[in-house]
């Protein structure tokens, strides 16, 4: 009994690109606006205790650690011997997360996994 390949549908399409939209969103904000804005980074590193100095604190932990980029490439070679989408949107916000705060490298490395995981041989014809 085979398997059949692992295809998305339209609907699983939408929801990976409002995903990935949102989270490269998020990580834009979190890096331009937390991160590297000198008035923000100067108040957190003074005391300030509101959710955006919790929020660049705890990124900063994370892509300091390679965090964003070790799970996505984990998740990308799961995905990649067993396909599935809860494994390919987990990976793909742990890959946007990874991109855009400093975790280039692996990141990238997962989301060419993540691609070569729809690269199944043909299924033979009669």
């Amino acid at each position: 009994m085979t398997k059949p390949p692992f295809r998305l549908s339209p609907y699983q399409v939408q929801f990976l690109m409002v995903v990935g939209f949102v989270t490269v969103g998020y990580a834009l904000y979190v890096r331009y606006l937390a991160i590297e804005f000198s008035p923000v980074a100067l108040a957190c590193d003074a005391g300030t205790q509101t959710m955006l100095c919790k929020a660049r604190a705890l990124s900063t932990v994370l892509f300091k650690n390679s965090v964003f980029g070790i799970t996505a490439l984990v998740i990308a070679v799961l995905n990649l011997t067993r396909p599935s989408i809860v494994l390919l949107t987990v990976g793909l916000i742990a890959a946007g997360l990874g991109i855009v705060l400093y975790n280039v490298v692996l990141s990238g490395l997962a989301i060419g996994l993540f691609i070569l995981g729809f690269a199944r041989p043909a299924p033979a014809t009669a």
